[in-house]
């Protein structure tokens, strides 16, 4: 593993350009996303490239059957030419590189365009896939501290994600699911207690096992420690949700992180699903649990991307169906939960901050109107944008260059440890994959135009 001290040492630090005022827009006008000219700042390579596994994303078998696709690559080109196959085609798009000077020329590049890293370490666990032992999840503690230290070299409001299952057990987040679904358990499992548990004073849960409560105790103190150096560094750590069997789990850890670090502003940051029948309702509690804390409240709003599983889960397992009847009804569910959280924005500053993380154009229109007539501050950071790196760069770029907050999710590591993380996010944003025609097709005018050579 590299070694970021390397780099903090250097005493190189990214230099946030300016965003490019080419394709500006005025405060009050409507961002196009239609114009093919933000990609003019892309290389030519570039934009071959991203057409290229664009139509190769776009065929459902292909993405299905990626996994086997990838195994017999392997095997029949052999290590060197598959990993260069890799580095020069999807690890390319979608991952940021695996040493500091790869890594720190992804940022520098994304700066250039008015576009802020969220790096992103692509380690997390299933159910059944607990190590024996601490010591995968001390291994991981160690690279989500690099992560915080190479992310504070980031610029200014620098942010990371984290998985809870990268430093505690998928089995054990379940097992504590599972018991704050029972009325008579869920008084103990409360975020002071969890509290107290991090700082060195809590005692044993009656209905978890001995082992179980050996790793509860080690694992939120892993977890305290990342939440208490990325304060310190000023860094915001955005926890990512996951399935909704292991989901309370993280949303009562990252609840009790929130309650150490977010006193004065929002350093921990929760994920709500929309196309969960309940995010509504549990965005709700959270925030009220939030003010019963006295706490500062940072939210990452996503659609979801687990879509699959969860209904074929719930059909298996014979319980109500926790997914959205249908794609109005996601965006219904995310237009609420944005309006709601943009309404206390406007009321309350800095006290809430929020990434709309989203790939759906219009919910990025709705919240510039809102943002507009609510009187927020575009580069205040309480509002930002996300999107995945490699994905969604019109929409990206024209928001960086019209002076928005924006960032891009970015991966990092070797090909070995970040291929099985992108194939698994393949599969699950199958229907985000099936609609990246116009992104295609402005990429395919703009390579057009060069071919041409238009100016």
């Amino acid at each position: 593993m590299w070694n970021v001290a390397r780099l903090l040492r250097s005493g190189s630090a990214l230099v946030w350009s300016l965003p490019c005022r080419a394709f500006a827009h005025g405060p009050q006008s409507a961002l196009s996303f239609s114009d093919s000219e933000v990609f003019r700042l892309k290389s030519r390579w570039e934009v071959v490239r991203g057409l290229l596994i664009f139509r190769l994303c776009s065929v459902p078998s292909l993405v299905r059957n990626s996994e086997k696709l990838l195994s017999l690559s392997r095997r029949l080109l052999g290590r060197r030419l598959f990993e260069w196959s890799m580095r020069v085609s999807v690890y390319g798009q979608f991952v940021a590189g695996e040493t500091l000077p790869e890594i720190q020329a992804c940022m520098d590049r994304l700066a250039r365009l008015g576009i802020r890293p969220m790096l992103a370490v692509p380690i997390e666990e299933d159910l059944g896939e607990s190590k024996s032992g601490e010591r995968w999840y001390e291994q991981n503690e160690e690279i989500m501290l690099r992560c915080v230290d190479l992310s504070s070299a980031g610029g200014d409001r620098p942010m990371m994600q984290l998985k809870i299952t990268a430093l505690m057990s998928a089995d054990l987040c379940k097992v504590l699911s599972t018991c704050l679904s029972d009325p008579s358990k869920q008084p103990e499992l409360s975020p002071e207690r969890v509290v107290s548990i991090m700082e060195g004073q809590g005692s044993d849960f009656p209905f978890l096992s001995d082992e179980e409560n050996q790793h509860l105790q080690t694992s939120v103190r892993r977890l305290s420690r990342v939440g208490k150096h990325a304060k310190a560094k000023r860094v915001r750590v955005l926890v990512d949700a996951e399935y909704t069997y292991m989901n309370p789990a993280l949303s009562l850890v990252t609840m009790s992180m929130m309650a150490q670090c977010n006193t004065d502003e929002p350093w921990i940051w929760n994920t709500y699903q929309c196309y969960l029948k309940d995010s509504y309702k549990n965005l709700s509690q959270d925030l009220d649990c939030a003010d019963r804390l006295g706490v500062c409240f940072g939210v990452k709003l996503v659609r979801g991307a687990y879509m699959d599983k969860e209904r074929k889960l719930a059909k298996e397992k014979g319980y109500s169906d926790p997914i959205q009847p249908d794609w109005s009804a996601t965006n219904r569910s995310y237009q609420h939960s944005l309006d709601k959280l943009l309404d206390l924005i406007g009321q309350g500053g800095q006290r809430y901050n929020l990434i709309i993380a989203s790939h759906n154009e219009e919910s990025v229109h709705h919240a510039v109107r809102r943002m507009s007539g609510l009187g927020i501050d575009q580069r205040g950071g309480a509002v930002c944008f996300g999107q995945l790196l490699g994905m969604c760069d019109h929409v990206s770029l024209t928001l960086g260059q019209a002076g928005y907050l924006v960032y891009k999710s970015i991966p990092y590591g070797s090909v070995d440890s970040v291929l099985p993380y992108l194939v698994r996010r393949a599969q699950e944003n199958q229907s985000v994959l099936q609609g990246i025609r116009k992104e295609r097709d402005l990429l395919r005018r703009e390579l057009r135009r060069r071919l041409l050579g238009r100016s």
